[in-house]
């Protein structure tokens, strides 16, 4: 039940009378949040190789086309400005050169060896490590070493379009330049050799090189660390003969390189006890530096680049905790509630079981309602056939569609309508109480029938006095539509088997209003019903608890409602769940410092419901999320495991929910799907809800409209009602504010 729906008049400034049609804030926002999520993920998977990678190696081919001097020279090719040249070094001038980096941990172990030895190398950075270990390249440069291009990604460039060698280019320098604030002419291309293993299909890429200003540097002293043939190996290797000068090929990254470091300790003062220098490439040749200076825009792109790829990783590495929280709620409800939903279901189904002396005393229903004229008369006729004495008082509050006239004209005993302006739900319900006769109160919505026996089922464990509340089985009547054998799901597996789950732990978190039954006195002493929050039934119990009362599940007391039958409406009905959720919760979150029954609730029930009712369903779009992710760019098959055993975990709590409920599986077909499609709109749900809660928003009503169609099984058949009686159905709540 909800206040009237407010009429508004033209926007301004529209002539023509109609609005300009603007994206729901509810829509854009969590749209912006989730594109803005998948654009870091995105990020991350390119700089760590999982987008765009191609780890193609060409074979060798024919070399017929690589001019003689170039094969037999030396490891500097030169094709600048036309150029076909190739230098060598002189005689004990050794250029230590390392690929592949930097590594996070054995760079600066490198790093630390040359200082050590007082020796300069050049290295050869990746455009993905720089941007993940920008210190690291900084730390190279401020220490006196050179670096190179060795691509973004690594890969073949012979099997790259001149596109895509520009934009590994151009990736790489940008790099570089937020790493250290430079350019550099150096250019190492993956999987080169030496210059005689050049051929027809690497010459193109040296030749495009030149021509984009760089110098192609290859090797002509392999130590193949990577191969961690032993330290004595490596050194041996590494050593020129004949004391001739050379570019050796070491690794500081891409794998273990302890031996690499341990063998740099000894081969560097070993050679240069033999007289040899260790220099930068362009000290060696007497060349001016191979770096630039950056200033300018495009230092500035390369730090936003910098900061984007550290922001990536850094939210990456959130939400992988996230995963794991998410991944460790959702087991941990799982198992609760198959252990605790069991051990109530074999309680309470024991032979002989009692709450206590039978009660058998007349109860008063209340039915608040507001334009229920299409769903009244179905209410009221199920509750005169309840095999329990009753009363039932209908207050319509304000209704336009004359429900208050189909309740009279029924004529039926025991039946009253009491009429009020309308005030909402918790209002309505309060005018009930005070005109009820009796001392238990059953509540329901007038869109809900319940079955001969429910109000009797509802109102035993009242036989037990501490007990000031009871919770009923609510249970979706218009399963026939896809979306309603979802809600079913829900309904069954996510509902009730969670109040089983919080009735053992004694902190059940909401009486529904569509079937629950308090105490009149319990609901005197907590000052009736709020509306402090849009949530007045999570609130009302929330208080019972807080007041030392019992709040229980009667699993037989079933009531059928009608749930939404289009995304719209289920939108509006799960929002006003979800942010009324939150209202309470921070209402009674004083509950947590309090003593007795209130503390015990505050310290158990509170951080349970925060936990699985908004925490686990704010965190759960992570699986999607991850899942999406590793489809496209793998482990795929990992993967798809992943979620499958996530589905069948569900599946296995799904199919005990329904046994313990007595309901068809056949409904579970259904489930892959509503995992699918159904659970990600919850998600958009609660994340508005979240952002309405901390933007401090106010929520107001949208109409819920209904058919009318739900019948208790084996119910009466509803009379013909007279033509002009049909309505819609706001909500049952007020707005705020």
């Amino acid at each position: 039940m909800a206040s009237r729906s407010r009429r508004h008049g033209p926007a301004k400034g529209a002539p023509d009378g109609s609005r300009r049609r603007r994206v729901p804030m509810r829509l854009l926002l969590p749209s912006l949040v989730l594109v803005a999520l998948m654009a870091m993920l995105m990020l991350r998977g390119y700089v760590h190789n999982e987008i765009l990678a191609d780890h193609r190696v060409q074979p060798a081919s024919a070399s017929d086309k690589v001019p003689q001097k170039i094969l037999e020279g030396g490891p500097v090719i030169d094709t600048r400005s036309g150029r076909t040249e190739s230098l060598r070094l002189q005689d004990h001038r050794l250029v230590l050169t390392f690929d592949d980096g930097p590594d996070p941990t054995w760079t600066p172990k490198v790093l630390d060896m040359l200082k050590k030895h007082d020796a300069h190398a050049v290295f050869f950075v990746t455009g993905t490590m720089t941007s993940r270990y920008p210190d690291l390249v900084r730390r190279m440069v401020e220490e006196g070493h050179e670096v190179g291009l060795h691509t973004f990604n690594h890969p073949d460039l012979s099997y790259q379009s001149k596109k895509r060698i520009d934009w590994e280019l151009s990736q790489n320098q940008l790099a570089i330049s937020g790493a250290a604030g430079i350019r550099t002419s150096l250019f190492r291309p993956p999987y080169s050799s030496f210059a005689d293993a050049m051929d027809n299909k690497s010459w193109p890429v040296t030749e495009y090189m030149g021509r984009r200003g760089y110098i192609t540097v290859v090797n002509n002293t392999d130590s193949e660390d990577w191969q961690k043939p032993g330290v004595a190996e490596i050194i041996r290797r590494a050593t020129p003969k004949g004391g001739k000068g050379a570019i050796v090929l070491m690794h500081d990254s891409g794998g273990d390189r302890h031996q690499t470091v341990q063998a740099l300790d000894k081969f560097l003062p070993q050679m240069q006890a033999e007289g040899y220098e260790f220099d930068n490439l362009t000290e060696a040749l007497g060349a001016p530096s191979a770096h630039t200076e950056v200033t300018g825009l495009d230092e500035w792109k390369g730090k936003a680049w910098i900061f984007l790829v550290q922001a990536s990783d850094n939210i990456t590495g959130v939400l992988v905790v996230g995963l794991a929280v998410i991944g460790f709620l959702v087991i941990s409800r799982f198992v609760l509630m198959l252990l605790l939903s069991g051990i109530h279901a074999r309680r309470v189904r024991r032979r002989g079981f009692r709450w206590g002396p039978p009660v058998t005393e007349p109860v008063s229903v209340l039915v608040p309602a507001y334009n229920e004229a299409k769903c009244i008369e179905n209410t009221v006729r199920s509750l005169m056939a309840s095999e329990h004495p009753i009363e039932v008082i209908v207050i319509d509050d304000g209704s336009s569609d004359g429900t208050a006239r189909i309740v009279e004209a029924m004529g039926l005993p025991n039946v009253r309508v009491v009429r009020q302006l309308n005030a909402g739900k918790p209002a309505a319900l309060n005018r009930g109480l005070a005109n009820a006769r009796y001392d238990i109160i059953v509540m329901m919505d007038g869109d809900t029938v319940f079955e001969p026996a429910t109000v009797r089922e509802l109102v035993q464990p009242f036989g037990d006095r501490r007990v000031g509340a009871v919770a009923g089985n609510a249970k979706v009547g218009n399963r026939d539509s896809l979306i309603g054998a979802w809600q079913h799901i829900e309904y069954v597996m996510g509902f009730n088997l969670d109040r089983r789950m919080y009735d053992i732990l004694r902190c059940m978190p909401t009486i529904p209003g569509a079937v629950g039954a308090f105490r009149r006195s319990a609901l005197e002493r907590v000052g009736g019903m709020s509306d402090d929050t849009l949530a007045e039934d999570t609130d009302i119990t929330m208080a019972m608890h807080r007041d030392g009362w019992r709040v229980v599940y009667a699993e037989n007391a079933r009531a059928w409602t009608e749930a939404p039958e289009s995304v719209q409406q289920l939108w509006s009905q799960r929002y006003r769940w979800s942010y009324g959720t939150m209202q309470a919760i921070w209402k009674h979150r004083k509950a947590l410092v309090e003593r007795g029954t209130s503390g015990r609730f505050g310290r158990v029930g509170l951080p349970l419901v925060s936990l699985f009712m908004v925490l686990a369903p704010l965190l759960a779009p992570l699986i999607d999320v991850f899942l999406l992710y590793g489809l496209i760019f793998g482990p795929t098959q990992k993967t798809i495991g992943a979620w499958l055993g996530v589905l069948a975990i569900q599946v296995v709590c799904a199919a005990y929910a329904f046994r313990l409920d007595k309901e068809r599986m056949t409904h579970l077909i259904s489930l892959p799907l509503q995992q699918i499609l159904y659970r990600q709109l919850m998600y958009v749900v609660l994340l508005q809800s979240w952002i309405t809660a901390l933007t401090g928003g106010r929520l107001r009503w949208q109409k819920l409209r209904r058919t009318g169609v739900v019948e208790a099984p084996g119910g009466p058949v509803p009379r013909q009602r007279a033509a002009g009686t049909a309505g819609t159905r706001d909500g049952d709540r007020r707005p705020v504010g």
